[in-house]
């Protein structure tokens, strides 16, 4: 923990940091690339639609000995030409049979028939109608939401930052909802109105990281063309690695209820009320981390570099670095050269150290002379 602290601390000083924003590409092509699967996985098996929007009726088993398959099977014998969905309640072997497209009529032997295959008494299976003008109503009411949503957050995100992080957020829910249904149309759950409650409840999950990382840039940009130290995407980068560890701290303590939720109340205890919210959470938090980081702020950056000022800026901030690096490649040779020339003056100097050659007739003079005295 210490450690990750200290990396924090590194991250926000801008002591060290990943290039986010200059590999936007790469992230934009995983991007594109997990989209177009979940479009085609959505065009290709569609939505699993519960009898909340499609209508139809739900017969609720007292425990029973019968598997969820072989319930199933009996249910589609029981109503030929209509779509059966089985889930086992809880660990006492009770059973959720939703068959859709059942009218009044047509339940009452359909509830005789299940009764008998399953070995219970008729009277101790529940059965429920929904008919499709209340999933219509719910439905309809649902994308209102969104739109409205959608609406409000973008003159939000335009008055509080700017039209440029309003757009940037905007592809970015558009991208955690349409990864979040894929996944659904890919694994098959049934989309009931707890799923719908489920990516309504994720959008402001996504907004949360992407907000956090455009204050942290609102701010380290202000004033920014008074100075040519950095550009913008620098800027927007080192706003990305000073809030990277906060980001991934809030999006795994969200993550491990949700996951308990979908891994062992869903997958362990049967609950299927539980699998629709919980998978579409916790799809929802983890590509609405991942856009935040991945896909909002390197847009913005983009967006900002076609600007008349950021050019400007960006073309002042690489002629100030040619310049230092100029001088520093001059500095560096001068020094290499003062180098040499204090080694060549070296040399000169040990010539003349020590005493000093004499002639023959210079050593021969004072011979014979008296020590200290004159002749």
């Amino acid at each position: 923990m210490s450690k990750l602290g200290n990396l924090g601390a590194r991250l926000y000083r801008g002591e060290v940091g990943y290039d986010f924003i200059g590999k936007r590409k790469i992230w934009y092509g995983v991007s594109i690339l997990i989209t177009i699967t979940a479009i085609v996985g959505l065009a290709v098996r569609g939505l699993n639609m519960g009898i909340e929007f499609s209508g139809g009726a739900v017969f609720t088993t007292p425990k029973t000995s019968v598997s969820t398959a072989e319930a199933q099977h009996h249910a589609e014998s029981a109503a030929p030409g209509h779509q059966a969905t089985v889930q086992q309640l809880g660990g006492g072997g009770a059973l959720r049979i939703q068959i859709s497209g059942l009218d009044t009529k047509q339940s009452l032997p359909v509830q005789e028939e299940i009764a008998k295959d399953l070995k219970v008494p008729v009277k101790d299976v529940n059965t429920q109608l929904v008919g499709p003008s209340w999933g219509e109503q719910i439905a309809d009411k649902a994308w209102l939401g969104l739109g409205i949503f959608m609406i409000l957050v973008v003159l939000y995100l335009a008055v509080a930052f700017e039209w440029r992080m309003a757009v940037a957020a905007l592809v970015a829910l558009i991208h955690d909802l349409t990864i979040t249904v894929g996944v659904y149309a890919l694994v098959g759950f049934e989309v009931t109105p707890g799923t719908v409650i489920g990516l309504l409840t994720i959008l402001g999950y996504s907004l949360y990281d992407t907000v956090v990382v455009f204050d942290s840039l609102k701010e380290a940009s202000k004033d920014i063309t008074k100075q040519s130290r950095f550009t913008y995407s620098e800027i927007a980068n080192r706003s990305i690695n000073g809030t990277l560890v906060r980001s991934i701290n809030t999006t795994v303590v969200a993550l491990l209820p949700v996951a308990g939720l979908l891994f062992v109340g869903g997958g362990v205890l049967g609950a299927g009320m539980l699998n629709d919210i919980s998978l579409a959470l916790f799809v929802g938090l983890a590509a609405g981390a991942y856009s935040s980081i991945f896909i909002a702020t390197p847009l913005v950056a983009d967006l900002k570099n076609g600007e008349p000022q950021m050019k400007a800026l960006a073309t002042r901030v690489a002629a100030k670095r040619a310049s230092a690096a100029a001088k520093e490649a001059a500095r560096q040779e001068g020094t290499d050269a003062g180098a040499d020339d204090g080694a060549e003056d070296d040399g000169e100097g040990a010539a003349v150290v020590g005493p000093r050659p004499q002639s023959a007739s210079s050593r021969n003079r004072g011979r014979g002379r008296p020590s200290g005295g004159r002749r």
